[in-house]
């Protein structure tokens, strides 16, 4: 494991273990974006592998949003550039799918949360179906 990888042994993780398995000593978001490339789309893909930017983004912007990071998010943040800087925050706010990034990163850090909402399989493959669909209009 390495310093940017989060420990991937909770059973929050068990469900990873086949994406880890198909792209081995990637790190997670760059895992993530590769398998949605080829089941969903280049856009889900780039939103999966803007995670660490994300972040990073958002600890330079959002002055609440440190607080809510784990102790090990904290050190990884260190390893993975710290916050970005003004040039870099207004590139990443510049990219038109950047908001999606932003909220895909807010959404997972709320699903750490294990007393926080869930959402069923039914209800996640129906999501999917819907965002399939607009896909196709």
């Amino acid at each position: 494991m390495t310093a940017t990888e989060p420990n991937l042994g909770g059973p929050q993780h068990a469900r990873a273990r086949p994406v880890r398995a198909e792209h081995p000593g990637l790190p997670h978001e760059v895992a993530g974006a590769e398998f949605a490339r080829r089941r969903v789309s280049e856009r889900a893909a780039w939103v999966i592998a803007q995670h660490v930017p994300a972040k990073r983004y958002l600890v330079a912007t959002d002055p609440a949003y440190h607080a809510l990071l784990s102790p090990a998010s904290i050190a990884s943040l260190k390893v993975q550039g710290g916050p970005m800087d003004e040039r870099e925050a207004a590139e990443f706010a510049a990219h038109p799918l950047s908001a999606d990034a932003v909220a895909l990163r807010r959404w997972d850090d709320a699903a750490k949360d294990p007393d926080g909402p869930r959402l069923t399989m039914p209800d996640l493959l129906a999501a999917h179906a819907r965002c399939v669909a607009v896909r196709r209009t």
